[in-house]
């Protein structure tokens, strides 16, 4: 994996307070709940990926952090196991529908399922481990970031994945990242470094870049990881 990424800058939209552009992306999580396990299915790997690396173990305790219809459960279920629990976080009621038609399915008693802006989630777990999977939004939330890690244990385990700005050279594949993203982000901010942020919460983040720099795989631990290992 790649270097550290450097410390993030501290602008970016707060989606406390949801602006014009992120009352349409979440209209498009509203109109395409039924739709999107299809429509990113060519994800799946990083999918996969995402969860492989996350360093979590059984028995932990992991935040899906804007779990929309639940596509990271099974994979999830198969990282922490039965005697784990999985909080899956997300604004879009509709897509919390699907999510929990999944886990009604698969008889999952260890999901809890939060719909709510992930800077206002009802969290009530301190939690061993933070997924985030496709939620550029969240990422460049200062607000979103600050309450997931109020509830992570010291040197939780911590990965993310989603798209990004391939190379400017690639005018195709850039046309065709806008196109795939542009109905589910609040707008392109950030977009060439999604993990800014992040990596101001997670001081060992380690990057990966995927799908010709299409895509990103981000992993480490939240602050104190030292200072847990000790106690």
């Amino acid at each position: 994996m790649a270097a550290p990424v450097p410390s993030p800058a501290t602008s970016a939209p707060d989606l406390g307070q949801p602006s014009s552009g992120q009352a349409a992306g979440s209209q498009a999580y509203r109109s395409q709940a039924d739709r999107y396990d299809r429509r990113t299915d060519a994800f799946r790997r990083w999918r996969e990926l995402v969860v492989e690396h996350l360093p979590a173990h059984r028995g932990d305790t992991v935040l899906d952090v804007g779990c929309g219809t639940g596509l990271c459960l099974p994979l999830l279920q198969r990282k922490v196991g039965p005697s784990g629990t999985i909080v899956g976080i997300d604004a879009s009621a509709q897509m919390l529908e699907v999510a929990g038609a999944r886990v009604i399915e698969h008889g999952w008693d260890n999901v809890r399922l939060l719909a709510a802006p992930v800077a206002e989630a009802s969290i009530d777990d301190v939690a061993d481990a933070a997924l985030f999977c496709a939620v550029h939004d969240v990422l460049q939330s200062p607000a979103a970031l600050t309450h997931v890690f109020a509830h992570l244990r010291p040197g939780a385990a911590v990965a993310a994945t989603g798209g990004k700005w391939p190379p400017r050279w690639n005018v195709a594949l850039r046309a065709w990242v806008a196109d795939l993203h542009a109905p589910f982000i609040h707008d392109f901010t950030g977009f060439d470094q999604p993990w800014r942020l992040l990596a101001g919460f997670v001081p060992d983040l380690q990057v990966t870049e995927l799908g010709a720099g299409a895509g990103y795989l981000a992993i480490g631990h939240a602050r104190g990881r030292l200072e847990h290992d000790e106690q």
